[in-house]
């Protein structure tokens, strides 16, 4: 999506009530978002897109929203190891189906092209496969749970 369209998203976000508009078209996605939403009321609109996005630029407001008076969360300490990052938004599935056993668990080895989970993208099952050999430190989310672009998955110490 150019520049130009983000700009209008924008302005589209700041002269309405919403708290957050999101624009999916096949992988790739646009978010934006308040950081102090104007009420509490959830909204919603769907803007059609009229060209294909080419790439997914970072355009966000923080990734967690604080009530006021809230105080952030204490930094977690990741594990030793490289980072495996989601490629999309979507949902996260550690196995095939809910009666398969997981793709990986922590302890287990990995070889470079294994599946490590699924991603849910608009009805889509993508597989997110291992970049490098090496053991599975840790899970960093939880079967079922959305998962944003560029958020840590898992963590893999190669061998």
């Amino acid at each position: 999506m150019d520049l130009r369209k983000i700009k209008k998203l924008i302005e589209l976000l700041e002269e309405s009530q919403l708290a957050e508009i999101e624009i999916h078209e096949g992988e790739e996605s646009v978010r934006l978002m308040r950081q102090h939403p104007p009420s509490t009321q959830a909204q919603a609109i769907h803007v059609p897109v009229e060209a294909p996005i080419t790439r997914a630029p970072a355009v966000t407001g923080p990734s967690s929203r604080l009530a006021d008076g809230d105080a952030p969360a204490p930094a977690e300490v990741m594990p030793e190891g490289e980072i495996v990052r989601s490629p999309m938004v979507g949902t996260f599935y550690g196995a095939a189906n809910p009666e398969s056993p997981p793709f990986v668990s922590v302890g287990g080895s990995v070889k470079e092209g294994d599946t490590l989970c699924l991603v849910e993208a608009m009805k889509m099952f993508n597989q997110i496969e291992a970049e490098f050999s090496g053991e599975v430190v840790a899970v960093l989310v939880k079967d079922g749970q959305p998962v944003e672009f560029d958020e840590p998955l898992f963590v893999i110490a190669k061998h």
